[in-house]
């Protein structure tokens, strides 16, 4: 039997007000908050789509934050919509990565909702590093990292403590073998000085943020 398409995973809350960049309330209001990881979130959706259409891929939005419905109706058909399981945040992680290689997928990829500089070229990149690598990570200029991607199962990678810091889920990957393919640095969104970092490089972005943009 063939094997399905490679899989490529948002991962992410649903926008509801309170819920949601909860360190960007103080700046934007929890409406605000809400409307900007509404926003993130559908455009980097539309990148997904747009490399989707490059390359053949199956798309999935794996939710937190709401009802099925809620999710099936927030980005859209194209999107595979499936609940995040129980457990700290690397166990979910690890959940989603070895559920679409267990279907068959032979490359699994998945995102956060939180980066404006997440490109579909950056996507495509990840797919090719996993090509020569097991392993494929995105690190975020903050010490994380924003993508994860496998070409085999890793049982224990995302364990606790070890996805908490790109240096930990490194220092994990040795131990079990695995030397990861590292994309380029990006910085994603969570604080205020991240709001003003992309305020100033983003034109759209600023417009989200600023009503007088």
């Amino acid at each position: 039997m063939d094997k399905l398409p490679p899989r490529l995973i948002l991962f992410s809350r649903l926008p509801v007000a309170g819920r949601v960049k909860t360190r960007l309330v103080p700046a934007l209001g929890a409406q605000g908050a809400a409307a900007l990881q509404d926003k993130l979130a559908r455009r980097l959706a539309g990148r997904m789509r747009e490399l989707a259409g490059r390359l053949p891929l199956e798309l999935e939005l794996c939710y937190t934050g709401g009802g099925e419905d809620q999710a099936r109706a927030w980005l859209g058909p194209a999107f595979a919509c499936v609940a995040q399981k129980p457990g700290h945040l690397g166990q979910r992680m690890a959940q989603a990565l070895a559920r679409a290689l267990a279907r068959g997928a032979p490359r699994a990829v998945l995102v956060g909702s939180d980066l404006p500089g997440l490109d579909a070229d950056m996507l495509e990149r990840a797919f090719a590093a996993l090509e020569r690598s097991p392993l494929a990570l995105g690190p975020s200029t903050d010490g994380g990292y924003y993508l994860v991607g496998l070409s085999r199962p890793a049982p224990g990678l995302l364990e606790e403590p070890h996805w908490r810091s790109l240096a930990a889920l490194s220092s994990r990957a040795a131990a079990l073998g695995l030397e990861p393919a590292l994309l380029p640095a990006l910085r994603d969104l969570d604080t205020p000085s991240d709001l003003a970092y992309w305020a100033e490089r983003d034109p759209q972005f600023r417009s989200w943020t600023d009503p007088t943009a």
